[in-house]
């Protein structure tokens, strides 16, 4: 009786887990989507799709989206054309959703939009030299008034500290606990921010003080490689094609951005900064900076800093894989840009030239 009650008991579960479908009751949709034309496009072109209805169903709208982004509605199903130059960039997911006879079904279609023009490319002009600690691992780089803040990076010798910028003192510093490997911060609201590099979390402290405040978790990113905000939003990279973005209530990632040339999806963008709206991101073991539109990702500037190490005193004594240009700090306040690299004994004041 028990056998008998256990199998009526697996019955019932099953008949009401396989009566709990689509809108549709069935797992095929009624609907397949078709791209008319390529699936690699430029965003000043127009994409052009259609809804295949085989079983003639009886159509009310259709709700257009790229990736999360809400584009377009249309109530034809041919060739219907969505105008891309909104669009995020990079790998994304075209996604119609079909309303129809009190039912929906959603249909998705991968894409790569590319963007419509070549970066600028830039080179430098050095303006001044500054001292900078040949122990420090540069992780993160970033000014808060007049004075420089630093997370430094290895596991047993990740700090965060207070440095002042024209003799390198060291004006405050802390330990991060030797089970971590500090990555980017970043200052916003007198918050200071400070990634970890594969421990999933994050930490906040109060600016003034480094006293730890609070902590936060990575959610869909597995690393934590750069930061900047924009006053507003947080975006933090993790070492793949994508920059996320944050919301500093609660540090949960919200959505993200690929950088994107007119050629191809490009990843490894390490320590970031928010330079006249645009985030700087240098690409890891490259000696260059990409400027990236924060709206959809568009890579419009490439800078070369092929050379600038060459101009350190301890290039010798350095390793080449490892111990690279990987450090922004901008002073909004008199517009100027500072570069330094791990274990590099230089900071140097930049200015930018176009080529």
């Amino acid at each position: 009786m028990k056998k008998f009650f256990n199998f009526l008991l697996l019955l019932i579960l099953n008949l009401f887990i396989f009566s709990c479908g689509s809108n549709s009751g069935k797992n095929k949709s009624d609907f397949s989507l078709k791209i008319d034309g390529k699936t690699t496009i430029v965003n000043n072109e127009t994409l052009t799709f259609s809804i295949k209805n085989d079983q003639q169903k009886t159509v009310d709208s259709v709700a257009v989206f790229i990736g999360k982004d809400y584009m377009s509605s249309s109530r034809k199903l041919d060739h219907i054309q969505l105008d891309l130059n909104k669009a995020k960039l990079g790998n994304q997911s075209l996604t119609a959703i079909v309303y129809y006879e009190g039912k929906k079904d959603s249909l998705k279609k991968d894409l790569k939009i590319l963007n419509n023009v070549a970066p600028k490319i830039y080179t430098y002009e050095i303006i001044n030299t500054y001292p900078h600690d040949v122990e420090a691992y540069t992780q993160g780089f970033e000014f808060h008034g007049d004075t420089l803040y630093e997370s430094i990076g290895q596991y047993g010798k990740s700090k965060l500290r207070k440095v002042q910028l024209k003799d390198g003192k060291v004006l405050e510093e802390i330990k991060i606990d030797e089970q971590y490997f500090a990555e980017g911060l970043t200052i916003l609201n007198d918050k200071l921010y400070q990634l970890t590099w594969k421990e999933g979390i994050g930490f906040i402290y109060n600016l003034n003080d480094f006293k730890k405040t609070g902590s936060f978790a990575y959610n869909q990113s597995e690393e934590g490689w750069g930061l900047c905000n924009d006053g507003q939003k947080i975006y933090k990279s993790d070492g793949t094609e994508k920059i996320w973005i944050l919301n500093p209530e609660n540090m949960t990632e919200t959505y993200y951005i690929q950088p994107t040339t007119n050629t191809s999806v490009k990843s490894k963008f390490n320590e970031l900064e928010w330079i006249q709206g645009k985030i700087y991101a240098n690409t890891y073991q490259f000696p260059s900076v990409a400027i990236i539109n924060p709206k959809n990702g568009a890579i419009e500037g490439l800078i070369n800093f092929k050379g600038l190490i060459d101009e350190i005193g301890n290039k010798s004594s350095l390793d080449t894989n490892n111990d690279v240009l990987n450090g922004i700090a901008y002073k909004p306040e008199t517009d100027q840009i500072f570069v330094t690299g791990k274990r590099w004994d230089t900071v140097f004041e930049i200015r930018l030239i176009e080529k």
